[in-house]
């Protein structure tokens, strides 16, 4: 019988406990602001510039937006059996180089 009641009362005491634990509103904590510092690195203005009549498929390929190994080799191939370029906007004459692509890509070309 002794054995019941003190199970009765820890059990009583644990409950109470517990649900003032539960009950309790949450600690209210002051938001403290913290310094956040911005960095930004130096951005570098200066463009790759590839020139169509003198760069080799891989540079082509590297330098210019959307110009993948096949289109690097049609304008390699398209200035060697049409010679060299007399401006960049002949570069629509190649196959597979949309207005698009040469848009993207105009301020890194250069035919000098």
């Amino acid at each position: 019988m002794l054995r019941k009641s003190l199970s009765v009362l820890l059990f009583s005491c644990l409950t109470s406990l517990s649900a003032g634990v539960f009950a309790a509103e949450p600690a209210k904590s002051e938001a403290v602001p913290v310094p956040v510092t911005v960095s930004q690195a130096p951005v570098s203005a200066e463009v790759q510039v590839v020139n169509l009549n003198t760069a080799d498929a891989a540079a082509l390929e590297s330098g210019l937006i959307g110009i993948g190994k096949v289109k690097a080799q049609a304008i390699v191939d398209h200035r060697t059996a049409n010679g060299p370029f007399a401006s960049v906007d002949e570069l629509l004459e190649v196959k597979g180089i949309g207005a698009a692509t040469l848009e993207k890509n105009r301020d890194k070309l250069s035919i000098n």
